[in-house]
């Protein structure tokens, strides 16, 4: 359920919306539990679910961008040790708003939540092929942007 909601979070950037989202896929869920016996991957059935109420979602309301609530994202995530890494996760996410939205849904589904690329080709109903393009593509985005923007600077105090 964390799962869920973490990658519904970071598609729509409003938590209310992923909230919505989430619970909306888990009823579709759970209105076709008589086809569960069909199901082999269990949590991949899940993510493709909320993906597609997702694009259901977006072609609602018709809008092309999401804007990221960065510091709910962050408190979705661990909490990192320090005051540098937090800054560096944060420019992440930023940068990860910036990724065209296919590639943004296939790092989050491997990069955050792990899955393979078979589970993520099976949730965003692609070829493997297509999930290791937008994958490569998305990294070297980020890379690009991160690198660009540069690590953010902290003053040391002593």
């Amino acid at each position: 359920m964390k799962a869920l909601r973490r990658y519904a979070v970071l598609l729509v950037g409003d938590p209310t919306d992923a909230d919505d989202l989430v619970q909306e896929s888990l009823t579709r869920v759970l209105a076709q539990a008589r086809n569960w016996r069909e199901v082999r991957e269990v949590r991949a059935y899940l993510f493709a679910t909320l993906h597609n109420v997702f694009i259901d979602h977006r072609r609602r309301l018709k809008r092309t961008g999401h804007p990221v609530d960065i510091d709910e994202v962050m408190s979705l995530l661990v909490s990192p040790a320090s005051q540098h890494k937090r800054l560096e996760l944060r420019d992440l996410v930023q940068a990860m708003s910036k990724l065209p939205e296919e590639q943004r849904e296939v790092v989050l589904l491997v990069g955050l939540e792990g899955m393979s690329y078979a589970e993520t080709a099976e949730a965003l109903s692609i070829p493997i092929g297509t999930v290791m393009s937008r994958l490569s593509r998305g990294r070297e985005a980020l890379r690009q942007l991160t690198d660009r923007r540069g690590v953010s600077k902290l003053r040391v105090v002593k």
